[in-house]
């Protein structure tokens, strides 16, 4: 009965300690999805792939277009859906479109902004539900948006600064 008793005991502390060990904190993801936005935009931007009616931009691999229209463009990566906007009448240094943004939300999780050169670059995240957010990142007059889960953030966060850094205006 003992014995029953100690392993059922080292049963459950055992299952208690790998679940809290699994999980990710919003606050270390948040600060990991900054480190990971800054340390992108600081980078070359990436070489456009792709091409709208308006834009020139880099897509990672698994995107695709599903839906443009002259300032958005619906982008898609397996279920998860992402909305590119750019407002033409700003460059890359305006802080319009990060204003209007931040404007929207009552409380943010995460509202950060980088500059470098003449470009000004931010990172929003707003907390939906449960592990869910919603993320918004831009540099200038352009912005994409998503929701994700805690532990997507800084991957999420990576890929959307690629994409942003990398938007150009077709010619």
């Amino acid at each position: 009965m003992k014995r029953t008793f100690k392993f059922l005991l080292i049963l459950v502390l055992s299952t208690f300690v790998i679940s809290a060990c699994s999980q990710t904190s919003f606050k270390d993801e948040s600060k990991l999805a900054t480190k990971t936005v800054k340390t992108t935009f600081n980078n070359a931007p990436k070489k456009p792939n792709k091409k709208s009616e308006k834009l020139r931009f880099y897509l990672p691999f698994g995107y695709e277009i599903k839906d443009q229209s002259p300032h958005n463009i619906i982008l898609k990566n397996g279920s998860k859906t992402y909305i590119l906007f750019n407002n033409p009448n700003e460059n890359s240094s305006s802080d319009v479109v990060y204003k209007a943004t931040v404007a929207q939300y009552k409380k943010l999780e995460t509202n950060k902004t980088f500059k470098e050169k003449n470009k000004l670059a931010y990172l929003i995240i707003y907390k939906l539900k449960d592990d869910s957010y919603e993320m918004t990142i831009g540099i200038g007059g352009t912005k994409i948006t998503t929701q994700t889960k805690t532990s997507g953030l800084k991957s999420e966060a990576m890929a959307l600064m690629q994409i942003v850094n990398s938007v150009k205006t077709a010619k």
